[in-house]
């Protein structure tokens, strides 16, 4: 179909973060842009909303502290009207013993030169490295990746450039990435540090919303993703009005770029005319037409329903059907009366995240559950309680409680139904065990297990990244190969999700790097 024909430029098929981000982009690059949001509103799982009678919460995501600070400048996303509760937020690893806690923040641990001064000169070591790493990563994170094989001057460049940013970093540095890149973060952990809160606590950054445990090859690269993609500055920033706020200011910056949002549009199929993506047709039936269309949904969704099998090979329908994608990680929102006492946790700590993960072990204990399709019986908790920066999201002199559990398979040995109140309480119990009273503080809850967070927001899998973060699905093979650069093997079609390089998390390079290569494509 030519372009004389077609009634948009492109047309984003979804507007969560990075839907929105990517449609911006391109709108800023002069292309008519329409974006099709299947829900209310836009955001994708990056929303607020009441989950109880004047309570709020960000509904997935609920903290944002991946998405470069530079992106959301460069968006003027201020000017948009995001404005953060809190920043600088610190991290809270709880001691089983009710002392003794670990506050992360600023570089630094509080409370570990008391309990161990060897880690604290190697925590000290370990930063210091990941912030050169990072500056070393960070641009693989912000640009299409390479294709291997070619002969193309752009992907050739792109390799003499990752290698040269690499040999910079220096022998001993390159030497220790190469050591340690497809560790796992167990024997990472075990090398540096001998305090068993300490490692919990960045074993779990390593596992967080994957289907690993710290003894799992690959988990260090986890930690370099996060390190990378922060740029080896750890910032959380909680949004005033939660995630969805961030998510609003995003599309307003599209509209005022010239974006046409459309929600409750939920699109059927993506049209394809002339073996090429010629447009769209949603549920209603209406037809729109466009040059591309850019999908931020996950690749099974696009490939496999939006697309249809018929229109690719075997070979890559079929890699496209092994992409694991199954969520191992549940989100649990409560409304409290009042706000529960943490022994030992000062009020300005619990204004950030809480940790419970005791010991890398423990964390690889509550995993071992999954492998048998089973919840864990001692989860590993990430806790918010943005009330404390944001009263709002509650009425007067009440809180809100988020809460990241894993390990809960998609598949549950038993199905969810029957057990969704037995899982409730165990994470209710074991939080408990660090916030005595809590069960009293507790009006209301609300828990999403996988298979709600694939209902609600439309993920296959119910798997916040869209696609395991592994290294067979990272970087010039994510998703699959013959789709690892934002192109689809269909003309004309490309993805812009979480399950494109780099990967998921609310921070947006996804989008603008697939922006990039769709005006590349049609230079």
């Amino acid at each position: 179909m030519s372009s004389a024909r077609a009634r948009y430029d492109s047309i984003v098929v979804g507007g969560g973060h990075n839907g929105l981000i990517c449609a911006a982009y391109l709108a800023r690059g002069g292309r008519s842009v329409l974006v099709l949001e299947a829900a209310e509103r836009v955001g994708g799982a990056a929303v607020t909303r009441e989950f109880a009678p004047g309570f709020r919460v960000s509904a997935c995501a609920h903290l944002l502290h991946l998405m470069p600070r530079a992106l959301m400048q460069d968006l003027a996303l201020e000017s948009h009207g995001l404005k953060l509760a809190a920043d600088g937020l610190p991290t809270v690893a709880l001691s089983p013993d009710g002392g003794g806690h670990l506050v992360f923040g600023a570089g630094r641990v509080s409370g570990l030169t008391e309990r161990s001064s060897a880690d604290a000169a190697a925590y000290a070591e370990w930063r210091a490295l990941l912030r050169r790493l990072s500056g070393a990563l960070h641009p693989v994170l912000a640009a299409a990746p390479p294709r291997l094989g070619s002969d193309a001057w752009r992907d050739r460049a792109s390799l003499l450039g990752l290698g040269w940013r690499l040999r910079r970093l220096g022998r001993r540095d390159l030497r220790e990435l190469l050591r340690i890149g497809a560790m796992c973060v167990h024997d990472l952990l075990e090398d540096r540090f001998s305090l068993a809160l300490l490692k919990g606590a960045l074993a779990l950054d390593a596992v967080l919303g994957t289907n690993y445990g710290p003894r799992s090859p690959g988990t260090v690269l986890a930690l370099l993703y996060r390190a990378a993609a922060s740029q080896g500055v750890e910032a959380l920033a909680q949004p005033q009005g939660g995630l969805g706020a961030l998510s609003e200011a995003l599309a307003r910056a599209a509209t005022a770029a010239g974006v046409q949002i459309r929600t409750a549009a939920p699109v059927a199929r993506i049209l394809v005319r002339e073996d090429r993506a010629a447009g769209v047709q949603l549920a209603s039936g209406e037809e729109i037409c466009a040059t591309s269309v850019v999908s931020s949904a996950d690749p099974k969704a696009t490939f496999l329903k939006l697309l249809g099998s018929e229109h690719l090979d075997a070979g890559f329908v079929r890699r496209v059907a092994q992409v694991r994608s199954r969520g191992l990680t549940a989100k649990l929102h409560l409304a409290l009366e009042r706000l529960p006492q943490f022994p030992g946790v000062g009020a300005d700590s619990l204004r950030g995240r809480v940790l419970v993960a005791p010991s890398a072990d423990y964390i690889e204990r509550a995993y071992n559950h999954a492998k048998y399709s089973e919840f864990s019986s001692a989860p590993m908790l990430e806790v918010t309680i943005p009330t404390l920066a944001d009263p709002g999201l509650a009425p007067a002199g009440r809180h809100v409680m988020s809460v990241i559990v894993q390990y809960a398979p998609y598949a549950l040995a038993g199905g969810w139904e029957a057990q969704r109140q037995a899982f409730a309480d165990v994470v209710i119990d074991t939080l408990g065990r660090y916030a005595p009273g809590l069960r009293a503080c507790i009006g209301a809850s609300e828990l999403l297990t996988p298979p709600d967070i694939e209902r609600e927001f439309r993920i296959t899998g119910g798997h916040w990244h869209h696609a395991e973060l592994a290294l067979d699905q990272f970087f010039m093979v994510r998703p699959v190969p013959g789709a690892a650069r934002y192109q689809a093997p269909v003309p004309g079609l490309f993805l812009c999700g979480a399950g494109c390089h780099p990967g998921g998390g609310v921070m947006g390079l996804a989008g603008r790097n697939a922006a990039r290569q769709v005006m590349r494509e049609a230079a």
